[in-house]
């Protein structure tokens, strides 16, 4: 029996079941039967196809890495043949055949262990003890068992020695869970190998010592253990540690990670300028420290040392602080971090007066935004199904995806480390915030995420979204809003960060310009990509300034409605499965020498579809008139296409752009939803209380302000849609 390396617990081999998925293997079979599903195998590129990657696990075993595993495009992956990759066996069929999955964990440090998976041997064992286990299989004989005279008898013997003068000498010396030695695995191999008998096989010293000899290197002795002991660590910064090679020093910040190797302990420190592995040693696998969590503050000393080029600590005392010692050190690793990811003030993208009584704000959320990146937390950019939230969703990637990439130096890491959702309505229900917290968690445990940060643009700003955000604040995962409306005060005081618009202003701009000048203080390097995405984003009236911007870039006016109408059916057909790479060539070109070629395609089936939609609903509009009012109202469940594009929304605001000249309003009424449209400035909040006054029993409540939809109960249909008209003829 042995002991499992990441727990403790008592198996057959190394690893338990329920840790096994945290483990490394290295296959040794040679058929594929051998295999074990659901573990995590290194392999090497054999070669592609139209369908997928060979991987080669072993040196018997191929199998298939499908396309449809992977997080992005065949075409993209930057892998050459012999390339080292890591995967998970999904299946094995009767025929041999392979099923491989992806595995986030792209690098040996990230996996908690590393295993040989040997059919022979018939359990797990560690990489570095193979050879050893090997030995044991093969040693069948009394006599090779029973020998005294071989180096590991010899190194057991001397090490019971070693350890019954240490009791005599010291009985602070005892071995017990505390009692953490800073010698490395090193050390200790090279200890061991110097202990051995000599050639004839005998257990005597292979050489021996006059008396004046040993008083004398006993003297040494105890002069250099008298300075060690009086010698104190040097206060020092991880950033320093190479002035600092073969001296003590005391160190203090965050635990960050923590790994349990088959020697030592290691704990992976961080302060405000940067970050080390730390070594603590008790005996083989076991858990030096285990008092210490990740997330602690701790103040530590040790010896820096130099290993494969990598500087390491190997650790003598670890403490962690607590109280007034801990908020000193955590406010200066915050204060640090936050003047690191904290950018100048950038000048707007365009002559702006909404984006330009904003800099504060904008600062603030690329701080957020940086600060992320800069601590290897995911970002997760919710943004609304249209056109103005793709367009600023896409700002923000084009300008975090190079941060991502230079802060982990892996070719997927911007598929792991950012991620675009496009949500419906610009309303974060509790839908859209289970999902991403199940997920959020789901990653934490199984490969120690941390916690998203969330950054709603054009959506979340209204009160709608607070039940999201509650769920969102109970697990402590950060957000911000970007959003072109007056954003709601309860939504400001559940966020971390806003950038919104005064309500005198919020007609003048888009989620698009504003999230579009976060991006430039998020990443200076793409100011010029963002150029023209404004302009894009404005459906009619676009600043001149926009235009002009838009110009420089290359997009005239056609190229500017082309590109909106073409990112607006797209982001109808990616409502809820967004693939990045359709959206970056329509938004930049990246692929396409001619840039208005993709986005002048796409945009004629826009314009053919949404005239067709149009036609069909204007001749089909009904006209009430109360008062001196006009209001065009459409039954969408008769005159639409239910579930294909337009979506009602897009629909309605085209719908009303078209007859806005004849008629102060349109309602668009269905089931149980209705869309508002009007000429005035119009409060949804104020209209819905007025409208459920009038029908208390009608379960009328707002759906969407951005989208201007309101809800109630099918049955109150006809009253409700009555006392809309009514209100709404008193606010016109």
């Amino acid at each position: 029996m042995g002991s499992c390396i990441i727990c403790g617990k008592s198996v057959e081999g190394r690893i338990c079941d329920l840790h096994e998925e945290d483990a490394l293997f290295e296959f040794r079979g040679s058929r594929a039967d051998q295999l074990s599903v659901d573990r995590y195998y290194r392999g090497s590129v054999d070669g592609f196809a139209e369908f997928g990657v060979f991987v080669d696990i072993g040196d018997s075993v191929t199998g298939l890495l499908h396309r449809s595993e992977l997080d992005q495009r065949l075409d993209s992956l930057d892998w050459d043949s012999g390339d080292t990759v890591y995967v998970q066996v999904k299946n094995v069929r009767d025929n041999g055949n392979v099923d491989l999955g992806w595995s986030i964990r792209q690098s040996e440090r990230e996996f908690r262990g590393v295993l040989v998976d040997d059919p022979e041997i018939g359990h797990s064992v560690l990489l570095e003890n193979e050879d050893d286990e090997d030995e044991t299989q093969s040693d069948d004989s009394d006599e090779e068992a029973s020998r005294p005279s071989t180096d590991e008898s010899a190194g057991q013997s001397d090490d019971e020695s070693d350890a019954d003068e240490g009791t005599e000498s010291d009985d602070s010396s005892a071995t017990n869970a505390g009692a953490v030695s800073r010698a490395s695995d090193a050390d200790r191999v090279e200890g061991t190998a110097a202990v051995g008998g000599n050639d004839s096989g005998s257990n005597t010293a292979v050489m021996t010592k006059s008396d004046e000899e040993a008083d004398a290197e006993s003297d040494e002795s105890e002069e250099q253990t008298d300075e060690a002991t009086t010698a104190e660590p040097v206060a020092a910064a991880i950033g320093d540690l190479d002035d600092h090679v073969g001296a003590d020093v005391r160190l203090e910040g965050e635990v960050v990670g923590i790994r349990q190797t088959s020697g030592p302990t290691v704990f992976e420190l961080q302060d405000e300028t940067g970050t080390v592995d730390c070594a603590a040693f008790v005996e083989a696998g076991v858990r030096a420290y285990p008092e210490v969590e990740e997330d602690d503050y701790v103040r530590l000393s040790g010896e820096v040392r130099e290993r494969r080029g990598e500087l390491q600590v190997e650790t003598e005392e670890l403490d962690v602080l607590e109280a007034e010692e801990r908020e000193e050190v955590e406010q200066r690793l915050a204060d640090a971090l936050d003047d690191e990811a904290r950018p100048d003030t950038a000048e707007p993208l365009a002559d702006d007066t909404a984006v330009a009584a904003l800099s504060d704000d904008l600062v603030e959320a690329a701080t957020q935004i940086r600060k992320a990146v800069l601590t290897d937390r995911p970002v997760i950019v919710r943004h609304a199904n249209t056109a103005d939230g793709y367009l600023a969703g896409s700002a923000l990637e084009r300008a975090a995806l190079p941060l991502v990439t230079e802060q982990h130096r892996r070719a997927d890491a911007k598929y792991h480390y950012f991620d675009r959702r496009p949500i419906e309505g610009g309303v974060y229900d509790m839908d859209d915030a289970t999902k991403d917290t199940t997920t959020m968690l789901d990653n934490r445990e199984r490969h120690e995420e941390k916690l998203p940060l969330f950054v709603f643009v054009a959506a979340g700003g209204t009160r709608e979204s607070l039940d999201g955000f509650d769920l969102l604040n109970v697990y402590g995962a950060p957000s911000v809003v970007i959003d072109d409306i007056d954003v709601d005060g309860a939504v400001v005081d559940t966020v971390d960060a806003v950038v919104s618009p005064s309500a005198d202003t919020v007609s003048e701009t888009t989620s698009t310009a504003l999230a579009a000048n976060v991006a430039a203080h998020v990443n200076e390097d793409v100011r010029d990509d963002l150029q023209h995405l404004p302009a894009v984003s404005f459906w009619e009236d676009i600043p001149e300034p926009y235009l002009d911007a838009a110009s420089e870039a290359g997009y005239d006016e056609t190229a500017v409605s082309e590109l909106r109408e073409a990112v607006a059916l797209e982001a109808h057909y990616q409502s809820y499965e967004d693939k990045r790479e359709l959206i970056t060539d329509l938004v930049f070109g990246d692929d396409e020498e001619d840039v208005g070629g993709l986005a002048g395609h796409i945009a004629e089936q826009f314009r053919e579809k949404v005239d067709e939609e149009v036609s069909t609903a204007r001749a089909n509009l009904d006209h009430r008139t109360v008062g001196d009012v006009d209001i065009a109202v459409l039954d969408t469940d008769a005159f639409t296409h239910q579930y294909e594009f337009p979506p009602e929304s897009l629909l309605l605001d085209e719908l009303h752009r078209d007859v806005r000249d004849e008629s102060d309003a349109v309602l668009g009424i269905s089931t149980d939803t209705m869309y508002v449209r009007a000429n005035g400035d119009l409060d949804l909040h104020e209209l819905v209380s007025e409208v459920s006054e009038r029908v208390p029993e009608g379960g009328v409540a707002t759906r969407s302000v951005r989208e201007g939809t309101i809800r109630y109960l099918a049955g109150e249909r006809p009253a409700v849609l009555d006392a809309t008209l009514d209100v709404l003829a008193d606010e016109l």
